[in-house]
């Protein structure tokens, strides 16, 4: 089997090619934008790495021979060079003409919870607008909509550390948001699964974790696990966006509230996909002590 990862420089991509680098019978190509970005993934043993641009005919030719294409390219936070327009939409069409021009019949495009071409959300609305470009292409597609991420590595688990560490806690609105945190781990197992299966027509999934907690109640548990008191303080969620409005106009991107409404939303699933998608969840526990073990690595 051979795929094709795009933005494989991502936590998200970096832990598919580990994943994928333990299966003898996978032969992986991941896509980057830049020398830098590809320096990144030298290390992972038995991928091919290929700095690719936005140029359609390279990218089918980095995608040549492949069974499947997983699209990992996009953004949460915008930047001077980079938008949810460039990044979330104008990516994958790219991504989809490459496919038909190279023969790929099974596109995997991973999403986000709440993508909606009719979302007030201008994130989510790209993401819609993304997925609904996979559906609209004729490929058959496996799109998976995923919650927040945690793993060693991930912007997610980051954040929950440094919070801990600082031993006060400012979460926005308290942190009483509820989260359905999902393995990085379990969205590698996935995927691969799917590119295993390729089934005809497009699919739509939601995949979560097995738990929901509210954002608080993780830092807590995170806390705990680390051996480490931490208290809590509240930033108003109007507060934090504007100051977020106001800081993102004079760097031209980064936190807006946009994002902090993204952060901010609790995460709800109709229906979680774990079984049909072949995954067994890691429990939330387990995934924590992934994350906590890598910090006493470094700590």
């Amino acid at each position: 089997m051979r795929i094709v990862v795009t933005g494989a420089n991502g936590s998200v991509g970096q832990n598919l090619l580990t994943h994928a680098a333990t299966n003898g019978d996978i032969q992986v190509v991941a896509t980057v934008r830049s020398a830098r970005a590809a320096s990144s993934l030298q290390g992972v043993a038995g991928v091919e790495v290929r700095v690719v641009t936005s140029d359609v005919a390279e990218l089918a030719r980095a995608m040549a021979g492949a069974s499947s294409v997983v699209h990992l390219a996009g953004i949460l936070i915008e930047s001077r060079t980079s938008t949810y327009a460039q990044a979330n939409v104008a990516a994958t069409h790219t991504a989809i003409e490459a496919c038909r021009l190279a023969g790929v019949a099974h596109l995997v495009l991973v999403s986000a919870l709440g993508a909606d071409v009719a979302s007030s959300n201008r994130y989510r609305r790209s993401k819609g607008e993304g997925e609904r470009a996979v559906e609209q292409s004729g490929l058959d597609a496996t799109i998976i909509r995923t919650p927040i991420l945690l793993g060693p590595g991930t912007a997610g688990a980051a954040a929950i550390v440094r919070s801990v560490t600082s031993g006060n806690a400012k979460l926005l609105g308290g942190g009483q948001y509820v989260m359905r945190p999902l393995d990085v781990d379990d969205l590698s197992s996935a995927i691969l699964t799917v590119c295993r299966r390729r089934p005809a027509g497009v699919h739509l999934h939601e995949l979560a974790g097995p738990e929901p907690i509210a954002y608080r109640d993780l830092v807590g548990r995170a806390a705990a696990m680390m051996g480490r008191q931490v208290s809590f303080g509240t930033i108003p969620i109007w507060a934090a966006k504007t100051g977020a409005a106001i800081g993102s106009r004079l760097k031209g991107g980064g936190i807006t509230p946009t994002v902090i409404d993204v952060i901010t939303t609790s995460e709800h699933v109709a229906h979680n996909a774990d079984a049909d998608l072949g995954v067994t969840l890691t429990p939330l526990s387990g995934t924590l002590e992934k994350i906590v073990t890598a910090w006493r690595r470094t700590a």
